[in-house]
């Protein structure tokens, strides 16, 4: 069944359970304040507050919208634009979306102007959700883009004069739920990749998709009504949303913290009795480090109910696992793989019961088949490194009109080639090496960046670490580290060169930079932004030596 039923069978079942609840940590919460409370207060006042929502809370708003949308004339394979950051309304303006048999269109809140002109055309989107951050980036190009509506989410005050303010405007539309036939083969979404070569591509999923997302995100983390997800990476991303998709099957409530600091992740955590936590690198990373510096002391949260600490969205370094079990040793690990053309994470799962794999991403995830394959798409041996390939319902159907490079990813037998360079071990576990437009040849050898920061991110003074291949007239590249160190530390390129006698000579970084490394929203270090930055100065000087 398509996922939008989901939503209301919690809502007939459980009506009167809290769904979602969202925190905004920068306003302490006085007291809890319900959605129908919201709407009929000042935004100014209601945002000084915790905000919940019940299931039915939640399929009555997501109904709302939906009728909305019909008066606008938006139909069955129509496209609606979300460009919002974490909130209470994001998800039921989602599910409105589906329950139109419309495409839900989830743009990254980092995109410039013409970013978001470039999504919305290439998306074909006809309408679009955002809220206040975004009046400026969407004013700039509103003139250029086939939008023929604009729903506000914010005060009605500050409401643009070309946008009609979605609270005023759902608030009373019928809460009945649409007529509107959805199977499982219909179009639901279109999210859109990283952009790591050039402006992003569209992805587009069906229902099928969605739903097995549910289902694998449920059986991996064994979610029931009695969990409590703190959901903190963006929902614009297939990552976060798709993690929460476990919580809509099992029913149980997410809570939306709206900030990353270390204090509200442990505060939210002990006040919502959070029972998982999907964190990014860096995230746990700064955790770590303020109990470490004292900042924060463990005694002042009761945190005996968290039981699972999950990572995903990029390498995870053993080093930083086992620094967290030394912390934390009651928490259940687990990490997930996944990629946007493959409905976020889960085609490859750990598993709480394997933390002796820690540095595999897994194998199989519920419902998938994988594969390592050679440049000829086949199969190669334990051990030897080849390009990853999963299968299963949550393979994308395309790029959206972009035949020639869903192509280049779709095989004719329904595999999907991720682009990272695996290998797996003598017990069927894979271990991500690289992406495969990451590998570094440096006189003639392959060298896999992940593994040199694994390497690195054991010294204790840094924090974090990228690699990138410059440049070099003789050897053709050169592996350069550019090193972010802890706060308050400091470090010199002798004590780097000297830890990393550890490492086989030709794998050793011939560059090192002490520079902040940059992340995007989902955790992924910005290596195409390096580049950028560091590979145009270091061609100039391949150029002029040697």
């Amino acid at each position: 069944m398509p996922i939008t039923e989901y939503l209301e069978r919690n809502a007939r079942l459980y009506p009167n359970d809290v769904s979602l609840v969202e925190i905004n940590p920068a306003n302490q919460p006085e007291r809890n304040i319900t959605w129908r409370e919201y709407n009929l207060i000042e935004a100014s006042e209601a945002e000084k507050y915790r905000r919940e929502m019940t299931w039915r809370e939640f399929d009555i708003n997501a109904n709302r919208f939906a009728n909305l949308l019909f008066t606008r004339g938006i139909k069955k394979g129509d496209k609606v634009a979300i460009l919002l950051m974490n909130c209470i309304e994001w998800l039921p303006i989602y599910f409105g979306i589906l329950k139109t048999g419309a495409l839900a269109v989830p743009m990254n809140y980092r995109y410039s102007a013409d970013e978001i002109k470039y999504c919305a055309d290439l998306s074909d989107s006809k309408m679009m959700v955002f809220g206040p951050e975004f009046i400026e980036r969407v004013t700039a190009v509103k003139d250029e883009m086939d939008i023929s509506d604009y729903f506000y989410v914010g005060k009605r005050e500050e409401t643009p004069d070309y946008a009609d303010n979605y609270q005023d405007m759902t608030y009373f539309c019928s809460s009945v739920v649409p007529p509107v036939e959805i199977n499982d083969d219909d179009d639901a979404a279109i999210y859109f990749s990283s952009g790591t070569t050039g402006f992003p591509k569209a992805i587009l999923h069906r229902h099928a998709a969605l739903v097995a997302s549910c289902k694998a995100e449920q059986n991996h983390h064994s979610q029931t009504r009695d969990d409590v997800f703190l959901c903190i990476p963006p929902l614009y991303h297939t990552g976060a949303k798709m993690h929460w998709f476990g919580s809509l099957l099992s029913a149980s409530k997410a809570v939306i913290l709206r900030g990353v600091k270390p204090e509200w992740v442990l505060q939210a955590a002990s006040e919502e009795k959070a029972t998982i936590i999907w964190l990014l690198v860096p995230w746990a990373q700064d955790i770590l480090d303020a109990i470490d510096r004292g900042d924060i002391n463990l005694n002042d949260y009761r945190l005996a109910q968290w039981r699972l600490m999950h990572i995903g969205a990029q390498p995870v370094p053993p080093s930083l696992i086992k620094r967290w079990k030394t912390v934390f040793p009651h928490h259940q690990y687990d990490t997930n793989y996944g990629l946007s053309e493959s409905i976020g994470p889960g085609c490859v799962h750990l598993g709480v019961e394997n933390i002796h794999k820690v540095g595999a991403i897994g194998k199989a995830g519920y419902g998938w088949q994988t594969k390592i394959v050679d440049e000829n798409r086949n199969e190669v041996a334990d051990g030897e490194v080849g390009e990853l390939a999963v299968k299963g319902d949550g393979v994308m159907k395309c790029y959206y009109k972009n035949s020639e490079a869903s192509a280049e990813v779709l095989t004719d037998d329904g595999w999907l080639l991720t682009g990272d360079m695996a290998k797996t071990d003598e017990d069927g576990f894979i271990y991500l090496v690289d992406r495969k437009k990451d590998v570094i040849i440096s006189g003639g050898e392959n060298l896999y960046p992940v593994q040199i920061e694994d390497f690195l991110r054991a010294h204790n003074k840094i924090k974090d670490v990228a690699v990138i291949g410059l440049p070099d007239k003789r050897l053709g590249e050169i592996a350069t580290a550019i090193i972010e160190i802890k706060e308050g530390m400091t470090c010199t390129e002798d004590e780097i060169n000297e830890f990393c006698d550890g490492l086989p000579r030709y794998k050793r970084p011939k560059k090192i930079i002490f520079a902040p490394v940059p992340r995007n929203a989902t955790g992924k270090i910005e290596k195409p932004r390096l580049r950028d930055i560091y590979c145009g100065e270091r061609l100039v000087e391949a150029q002029t030596t040697n």
